[in-house]
């Protein structure tokens, strides 16, 4: 699998989702973003981070709190939030920078 480096330094945006398995939140979140991905297929890739197998980057990250998605461009930063997130309000952040 590539580095997280790599794979969030694309003019792509990136939308990552640190989560866990045990962690009820982040299990409510996995329909919502497979919906962004097929609306926002070409625009955005997802890709989830698992917290507990990955903690390199979810401390780089200061990823507190799951589920935590932080939207990348070109390796910055664009938008982060915590918590649950419903599909549009993820969508208008993509469609903000794409």
């Amino acid at each position: 699998m590539a580095r997280f480096s790599d794979l969030i330094n694309d003019k792509t945006p990136v939308l990552v989702d640190f989560y866990a398995d045990w962690c009820g939140p982040c299990k409510t979140m996995a329909p919502y973003l497979e919906e962004v991905a097929q609306k926002m297929k070409g625009k955005v890739k997802v890709i989830k981070v698992d917290v507990d197998k990955n903690q390199t980057a979810a401390l780089k990250y200061s990823v507190r709190s799951i589920p935590t998605l932080i939207l990348f461009r070109n390796g910055e930063i664009e938008w982060r939030k915590a918590g649950v997130v419903d599909v549009q309000s993820i969508i208008n952040q993509i469609e903000k920078i794409a």
